[in-house]
């Protein structure tokens, strides 16, 4: 392959494409484990180097391709409740959110997002132990507070993982629901973003030729780690999912507050 090639395929420094792989691998296996959080780990872990934009497209996309290659085998599992109510909520508002990412500086958007994932990840951890009744209030922010972070920062199914988890659901009913509505909180977004390019052409640029390139690369060792988390959750007793379950959410939440620190240390 000639050097002009290689510098198209990949214009970055290579020691950020070894990084990408390695944070490929280990959110594919969260999410094969988990069900939610490819995407979460995937931008906080890119974000302090490259533009977030392309970077949430290519989580989107490549969360509705996990999801289509495990979706058949989890609909039994799934709670009808939680996923009418989420996939309702983030019709409403991920439109907005995809705006906000488009025409907001990002710094502050990521300040908010990790600041507020990481309040409710630690209350909910120092909770452990109590319910919440699954309410249809709850489960109704549960999709405005998905729907609005998906289209921010692609986090909507870290946001109502942990809402889902208060409620103590079985282990395979959170994990099901959580993929299936991936799937369609994917999709739906990718079309909003589409839609939004179309539309406002000054908008930060949410889909093209580096949305393409984060998905070729990504993708690889999404699908390995994905193999590799799903033959360990067919191991797991439900108090270690839970307990992976909480303390993921602190970590997801943890990086991408992180990240924007990096950001403003650096600036």
């Amino acid at each position: 392959m000639s050097p002009e090639l290689l510098a198209w395929a990949w214009p970055l420094p290579w020691p950020l494409l070894a990084l990408a792989l390695l944070i490929g691998f280990g959110a594919g296996m969260v999410r094969g484990f988990a069900g939610f959080g490819f995407a979460a780990l995937v931008v906080g872990g890119l974000s302090p180097f490259v533009p977030v934009g392309p970077v949430v497209a290519a989580a989107m996309i490549l969360e509705a391709i996990a999801s289509i290659g495990m979706v058949r085998s989890v609909a039994a599992d799934v709670d009808r409740r939680w996923l009418r109510s989420l996939i309702i909520g983030n019709a409403l508002c991920v439109p907005i959110g995809l705006a906000a990412l488009a025409w907001l500086p990002a710094l502050q958007v990521r300040l908010l997002v990790g600041g507020g994932l990481l309040t409710a990840a630690l209350a909910m951890r120092l909770a452990d132990g109590h319910s919440f009744a699954p309410t249809a209030l709850l489960r109704g922010t549960a999709g405005v507070a998905s729907g609005l972070l998906n289209g921010l920062a692609a986090s909507g199914g870290v946001a109502a993982a942990m809402l889902m988890a208060a409620t103590r659901p079985a282990p395979a009913t959170l994990r099901a629901t959580m993929i299936t509505y991936l799937l369609f909180v994917s999709v739906y977004a990718l079309l909003c973003a589409a839609l939004l390019s179309q539309a406002d052409r000054t908008a930060t640029t949410l889909l093209g030729a580096d949305t393409l390139r984060w998905v070729l690369v990504l993708a690889p060792t999404m699908f390995l780690g994905i193999r590799s988390g799903r033959r360990a959750f067919g191991n797991a007793n439900p108090n270690r999912y839970r307990r992976f379950v909480l303390n993921l959410l602190i970590v997801v939440a943890s990086l991408g507050l992180a990240s924007a620190a990096w950001t403003i240390l650096q600036g």
